[in-house]
């Protein structure tokens, strides 16, 4: 098969796929080998030298259409309705192989209908046809088995577990990989064919792979979500995230005209008057009180135009307090370090020995884990560092599973166990630390004779980049890298985080622009109730400002905004993002913008020419790009730097019976940015349930706590009443409580003390 694909010839297949394993059960792709007694299935037989293999024989055409006849004797034939209809491999190799009227008039087998949750459709699994491509893609890829095939011969069919639903976050790749249309997605059922559909190019908005994407758009409104092929990034897959999130671009939710609050009511307004209103407002707060009480705050999930604008725009009026790392709490490495990946996507396929710290790595980054779990089948030792034992589904040789205060601790004994397994002197002030067993087991697996042909890695997650001591992290782990000859990196977290730093949308103070309140606030897609490190702390800032004024897609912050500008999602304006290897990808709006919807870079610009400032006159966002990145640059990785020049610092291991409560927060997968918490179907998965206050065992015993009892977690100020869960596998002084949730906004910090009692 592969030879045949190399040279350009075309074998027909079903079961077969490039990036699964061989199963050889649809016997579509039979074909005449010179010698060999019975034609042999192309997917299923190695090439050897001299062979001669005939694709279209006589006798090769024959043994497939035979099959084809087989395939179609239980098939339903119901393409007129069938959601897959113009595009099934079925139907077309029905055209080529299949006859125009079939021998068998028995009764067709009928497969009930089976409920695999809110994302997949499995209500017509008669048209299955038993390739188990989905069976394979959840054991092999997804690392999950939540198909399996059940039955023998006709009575053979596909399901899932008893009672148990399809949780995978890279699950709807399942439905691409159903050659025929029994898995079919389930928000996209039914409401449009694919000939009437325009495809168009984008860029994922979500997580900082920069996941290339097909965006499907039916009159002027996106119907659907698909991944574009790239080797070098997604490979053929996309995250659920990615593919089903465009269900909130036309929710009620959405913002389509500005509005401003008068006596405490929201009124609809002109573009004009809304924008002269905060130019007006901006200009009377700079003069009353220093343009240092004004700040502007956006999200990483932001493009490059937007972010550079927002930081030109106020930077031309005065205004420093520029800022889009809203979960950072330790800025000690600014102006040092711009984090990035550190090295190219497509080799963390290629690793044999990674170490990661601080990574809730299948909700935070899918495809990342994707290709981990690759390069662990191909032999790579992962170890983990974390404040949680979370099941990545990749076998982990060595794991440290610390409390987020002792996370330095931990990598303290890595940095002696490595510099023992070296035969070299520790770093100064680690005379007194001793490296535990699961520290010299980590160090074991990173420290080998010949590093230059064992690729390695040290790589850093989101939860290091929000940890209040992220800059000693960073440092230890950077010595890591460098005596084991590792690659050092971090995932990063958003889309264009990388985008942010290069086009310098950060304030040179380096303060948390929450923690001393100004009088105005300017949001750029931000909801900082739901996208600061302290939610609390944000709230109350934001309650007592002059003015803040909210740019955003969708309606929010109505307490505390004074002017809401409506703005384009990723969908509806063209932009720019750099993923986490530094790679810019520009795309181009797909559909029009909603209603009294702009682009936000055409909001700023028209914003800062009302500001009276110059270098505003920009035609397209292209001009923009050019500026902010350089005209025709691409691949940004050369004005990237992940090393510091902070000496390492140790930290050793606090007596048990001494340790406080502390909280981890992790920002779950579908709450992440603005579009994923609002969309629908994702917010009816199992990952988007109702945050629960998960503590260990011992912590369970002490408070009588029964997973499922309500307790009362305690931040500061605030509190919020959840649902106890116990898991084993926690640090004793850990209770783990997500962020980026409603239900726990009216917490304090995402790392630090907190207080826990029965309810």
């Amino acid at each position: 098969m592969d030879a045949a694909n190399k040279l350009g010839t075309y074998v027909p297949h079903f079961c077969y796929h490039k990036k699964l394993s061989i199963a050889a059960n649809c016997r579509m792709c039979l074909v005449e080998v010179e010698k060999a007694p019975k034609p042999m299935p192309a997917c299923a037989t190695p090439v050897s030298p001299g062979m001669i293999v005939r694709t279209h024989s006589d006798k090769a055409v024959a043994a497939q259409k035979s099959v084809m006849e087989f395939l179609l004797i239980n098939h339903p034939l119901d393409c007129p309705i069938c959601d897959q209809g113009g595009e099934c491999q079925l139907q077309d190799l029905a055209v080529g192989y299949g006859k125009s009227n079939s021998r068998y008039e028995e009764e067709k087998r009928v497969v009930v209908p089976k409920e695999a949750g809110p994302l997949i459709s499995m209500e017509e699994m008669s048209r299955c046809i038993q390739c188990t491509r989905c069976v394979r893609f959840g054991q092999e890829v997804a690392g999950v088995m939540e198909f399996g095939m059940v039955g023998r011969g006709e009575h053979s069919e596909i399901t899932t577990f008893v009672g148990k639903t399809v949780d995978s976050e890279v699950s709807g790749n399942m439905i691409d990989l159903c050659p025929v249309g029994a898995l079919t997605s389930k928000p996209f059922r039914y409401s449009a064919r694919p000939w009437e559909l325009q495809r168009r190019k984008s860029v994922s908005p979500h997580d900082s792979l920069g996941t290339n994407l097909i965006v499907q758009v039916k009159g002027g409104k996106v119907m659907r979500v698909l991944p574009l092929e790239n080797e070098n990034i997604n490979e053929c897959w996309i995250s659920d995230k990615d593919r089903f999130a465009y269900e909130a671009l036309d929710n009620a939710d959405r913002l389509v005209k500005p509005m401003v609050k008068q006596d405490g009511k929201w009124i609809e307004t002109e573009w004009q008057t809304a924008l002269e209103y905060v130019a007006h407002g901006l200009r009377n707060i700079r003069h009353e009180h220093g343009a240092d009480s004004i700040a502007a705050v956006a999200t990483p999930h932001s493009t490059v135009e937007e972010l550079f604008l927002l930081q030109k725009a106020m930077r031309g009026f005065g205004i420093e307090n520029v800022d889009f790392r809203l979960r950072q709490s330790d800025f000690a490495l600014d102006g040092a370090v711009v984090p990035h990946l550190g090295m190219p996507i497509a080799e963390l396929s290629a690793l044999k020995r990674v170490l990661v710290v601080g990574s809730f790595l299948r909700k935070d980054h899918p495809l990342a884990a994707t290709r981990l779990r690759a390069a662990v089948k191909s032999g790579a030792k992962l170890n983990i560092v974390h404040g949680s034992d979370e099941d990545n589904l990749i076998p982990t040789a060595g794991r440290m599973i610390v409390s987020p205060s002792e996370w330095l601790a931990a990598l303290s004994g890595i940095v002696v166990a490595v510099a023992a397994a070296k035969g070299i002197a520790a770093p100064a002030g680690f005379e007194g630390i001793e490296a535990s067993d699961a520290a010299k087991a980590i160090a074991a697996t990173l420290v080998v004779e010949n590093a230059a042909d064992l690729p390695g890695a040290v790589l850093l997650g989101n939860a290091v980049m929000q940890h209040p001591q992220g800059s000693a992290l960073h440092a230890a782990a950077q010595w890591i890298a460098e005596q084991t000859g590792a690659k050092f990196g971090y995932f990063v977290d958003a889309a264009n985080t990388v985008g942010g730093y290069l086009v310098n949308a950060i304030s040179n103070n380096a303060a948390n622009l929450f923690a001393q309140p100004k009088k105005a606030y300017v949001l750029l897609n931000a909801e900082p109730e739901l996208d600061a490190a302290n939610p609390q702390q944000a709230i109350k800032a934001l309650q007592g400002a002059e003015m803040v004024v909210a740019m955003s897609a969708f309606k929010h912050g109505m307490d505390y905004a004074d002017v809401l500008l409506p703005i384009s999602p990723f969908s509806e304006t063209a932009g720019t993002f750099v993923n986490c290897e530094g790679r810019a990808q520009s795309f181009n709006g797909t559909v029009k913008p909603l209603g009294e919807t702009r682009p936000a870079w055409k909001v700023l610009r028209v914003l800062g020419n009302l500001l009276g400032l110059s270098g505003f006159d920009y035609e397209n966002s292209e001009s923009i790009r050019d500026e902010a990145l350089g005209k025709g640059v691409t691949d940004l990785s050369s004005k990237l730097n992940n090393v510091a020049k902070l000496a390492p610092t140790s930290a050793k291991f606090g007596h048990e019976a001494d340790l406080k409560l502390e909280r981890l927060a992790d920002v779950p997968i579908y709450f992440a940015d603005a579009i994923a918490r609002r969309s629908e179907p994702l917010l009816r998965t199992a990952d988007a349930q109702a945050p629960l206050a998960t503590i260990s065992h011992k912590l369970a015993e002490v408070l009588g706590v029964q997973a499922g009892d309500m307790v009362t977690v305690q931040q500061g100020e605030g509190s919020a009443t959840l649902v106890a869960a116990i898991d084993k596998r926690l640090p004793a002084n850990v209770v783990r409580v997500a962020a980026a949730h409603q239900l726990t906004s009216s917490l304090g910090a995402m790392f630090g003390p907190i207080s826990i009692e029965k309810a």
